[in-house]
Order: structure tokens, then C-alpha cells, then sequence
């Protein structure tokens, strides 16, 4: 078998320290802070202090796919989450510019990747409650993601912004800022919309407008593990107050770990029973970095509900599903089976690189699909995505 293109749907960057800030309005400068606690350095919004990700400045960082065995092989022994890490490293240019990740990338064997940040993540949540400072924001980070590695960088990273969307109208704005630069995928938080009068979803027909842009520039729209606001569901079970941690163990691990897959699920039910990808056939979501183990109980479920009230649904949901949604799960779960379920050409291969759940080395996930058809493998390590993105498959 010849090599086969590989086109990773999940690579990050981890952000330098004025990614939030260089491009933040004066009015909202004191949102965003980094502050030393005992020696620590952390990030600060609106004057909380989160612990999102334990060390925010990514100077050091724990090695790529450092939990790779863990993920494999599970953890008979019971090391602590700091064994299991092992030794951190510093963190290297390819982490943050685009022409040492094209180097990497090459000795990698990966021809192309989609590229999302990694601190982001947190943003949102934490400024629901005013949109007028999250749009700021998001728009600023926006700012710094084209001025240091651009939207498209040699059609081989495809470095993904960020649409938020309480104001519908500057989510179109922001839609159209990204396209004049190049764009060829966003990124949307897979969780209810926050607004001035509540919380509800981007599947309501408030947002056809900002869909309609979607689908008239043949974007792809990704729904990344982010947080979703769902720890205080975890919360209320558990009694606690935590705020969602995911590179730290949380109280209790194991009730997190069960929930973490939620709003994946949440996501894809509401785009379908809300009827928005019948109103947009031709949209395009690709779920990355929640697993896949959720759809196979969805699509169960579907099923049932189409049975008893089909007058609730424009369409069948399962041919929408298989029609519009895209899923890149955890690499250690079984492709094959889900490539089963959706069909080959709805799975899409990610590494998580450089994160330490990732794949140390991208383009070793091939053996892991040897078992499959040379077709479907294909498919699923490069033709997919890059058929969603509109670029050649051939091996660059």
C-alpha cells in the first residue's frame, strides 16, 4: 500500500500570553489578566481566577501524547496523574509558529492539519453573561490567530477561528471578517447560546441568517471539546463547586469522565430536532475531540423517537445525521465500528497533537486502521477532511 494523505482533524496551538489581550479594546482591558499566585502565573477573567488549565502561559507543557500508554492500556497500576504525565518539557516554536509545525509536520508525515487553539476553550463561559465583552474578545483572539499563523498557511495549516454567537448580527460581522481573510472552517461551542434574556440554541431559526453565510461559503463548522458550562450538572450531582478542569482531576473524576461526552450529544439532538440541518442540508458540522461512544445510543434512540412522533421531524434524523455530521472521536475507540454505524465517509481522523492525550506521532494511527479496508482507511486518515475543506488528497 502506497502512503496513504494524512489530513489531522484536531491539532492545536497553545497561545503566548498576548493571544486575549494585543488586540482587546481599551474599554475591556482589565477582563483578561495573567497574576501571579505563590509563584504561579494564572490567567484572571474578570478578576476570577480560573484553573482551567493549570499553567496558561504554555512556557512548559507536557510532552505530546505523554498519556498515550495510559489510553491504550488503561492504568492497572494506579499511578498518580503526575506519573502518569511524566517529565514536562519546554515548549518549542513549533507550538506556536506556523513554519517550525510545517517542519514538524513534515517529519510527522502529516500533509495537513486544522489547527485550533487550546486556552480559548475556557472564554465564553466565563463572560455569558455579558455578549457584548464576549464578541470583543473572541474578536480579539480572532485578531492575533490570522496575524501569527494566518487562516491558511500554505494550504497545509488551516488555522480555525472562533464564532460566538449571542448577537446574531456581530456573528455574521465576525463570519464576514474571517472569509475576507481566508477562513475555511470555524469553530462553535457545542452549548447553548447565552443572550440578554437567556440561554438558547444556535439550531433556532434567530440564526438562519448567520447558517445561511455558513452554507454560502461552503464553510465546515466545527464543534470542539470545549467547556460547555456542563460542571454545574456535574455540580449539582456531587455537591460541590467546581469549576470544569479538564487537565486536572476534578471531584470526583470518575462522575466527570461520564458526563464529558454531553454536550456532543446535546449538540447533534438539538441541530436535528430543531430542524436546522433540514433547512440547511448542505451544512457541515464535524464534531471533534468528544469521543464517538455517544452516537451509537443517539442513533438508538432517534430511532425509537421517529417511530412514535414522526410529525416532530422534517425528515428521517438518522438520514440527517448521516447526511450532515462529521465525528472524530477519541483515536483509541473503534473507528471501524463507527465507520459502520455513519458510514466511512462521515468518520475523520484526529491526533489531538501536540496535547499529551494525543498521538505522539500522527501518522502511526494507520496501523491501528490496518484492520479496516484500504478505501475506508483512506477516508477516514485524510480524503474526508479534506474533501470538507475543498483541498486536493493527494500526499503533499
Amino acid at each position: 500500500m502506497q502512503r496513504v494523505p494524512i489530513f489531522d482533524a484536531d491539532n492545536h496551538m497553545y497561545e503566548t500570553r498576548e493571544a486575549f489581550t494585543k488586540f482587546l479594546p481599551d474599554r475591556y482591558r482589565g477582563a483578561i489578566r495573567y497574576v501571579e499566585v505563590e509563584g504561579r502565573t494564572k490567567i484572571a477573567v474578570r478578576g476570577q481566577i480560573s484553573e482551567y488549565i493549570p499553567n496558561p502561559t504554555f512556557d512548559v507543557v507536557a510532552r505530546p501524547g505523554a498519556q498515550e500508554d495510559y489510553f491504550r492500556r488503561g492504568n492497572r497500576e494506579g499511578k498518580s496523574r503526575r506519573e502518569i504525565f511524566g517529565e514536562p518539557i519546554r515548549s518549542i516554536p513549533a507550538f506556536r509558529e506556523p513554519e517550525p509545525r510545517l517542519e514538524m509536520m513534515d517529519e510527522l508525515g502529516v500533509d495537513r492539519t486544522i489547527l485550533y487553539p487550546t486556552l480559548a476553550s475556557l472564554l465564553e463561559e466565563r463572560m455569558k453573561d455579558d455578549p457584548e465583552l464576549t464578541h470583543a474578545a473572541i474578536h480579539a483572539l480572532n485578531e492575533w490567530m490570522y496575524e501569527t499563523w494566518t487562516f491558511n498557511f500554505k494550504d497545509r495549516i488551516f488555522a480555525t477561528p472562533i464564532i460566538t454567537l449571542p448577537i446574531v448580527e456581530r456573528a455574521i460581522e465576525e463570519l464576514e471578517w474571517v472569509l475576507e481573510r481566508g477562513a475555511r472552517a470555524v469553530l462553535i461551542r457545542p452549548a447553548p447560546v447565552p443572550g440578554y434574556r437567556g440561554s438558547r440554541s444556535f439550531a433556532k431559526p434567530e440564526f438562519d441568517p448567520f447558517w445561511a453565510k455558513v452554507v454560502e461559503a461552503d464553510l465546515l463548522v466545527v464543534m470542539h471539546g470545549s467547556d460547555s458550562g456542563y460542571a454545574r450538572h456535574v455540580n449539582e450531582w456531587t455537591g460541590t463547586d467546581a469549576e470544569m478542569q479538564p487537565f486536572k482531576s476534578g471531584v470526583p473524576t470518575a462522575f466527570r469522565l461520564l458526563q464529558s461526552t454531553k454536550p456532543a450529544e446535546d449538540a447533534v439532538a438539538s441541530l436535528v430536532c430543531e430542524g436546522l440541518l433540514s433547512r440547511f442540508p448542505a451544512l457541515k458540522v464535524a464534531v471533534v475531540e468528544l469521543g464517538m461512544s455517544w452516537m451509537f445510543p443517539l442513533i438508538d434512540r432517534f430511532k425509537d423517537i421517529y417511530k412514535k412522533v414522526p410529525q416532530d421531524f422534517e425528515e428521517n434524523p438518522i438520514d440527517v445525521i448521516k447526511r450532515n455530521v462529521y465525528v472524530c472521536g477519541f483515536w483509541e475507540e473503534d473507528f471501524g465500528a463507527l465507520a459502520g454505524l455513519l458510514g466511512d465517509t462521515q468518520v475523520l481522523f484526529g491526533s489531538d497533537w501536540p496535547h499529551p492525550e494525543g498521538l505522539a506521532r500522527p501518522a502511526d494511527f494507520t496501523e491501528d486502521l490496518a484492520h479496516l479496508p484500504e478505501p475506508t482507511l483512506r477516508r477516514i486518515m485524510g480524503e474526508n477532511m479534506a474533501r470538507l475543506m475543498n483541498v486536493p488528497t493527494a500526499a503533499i
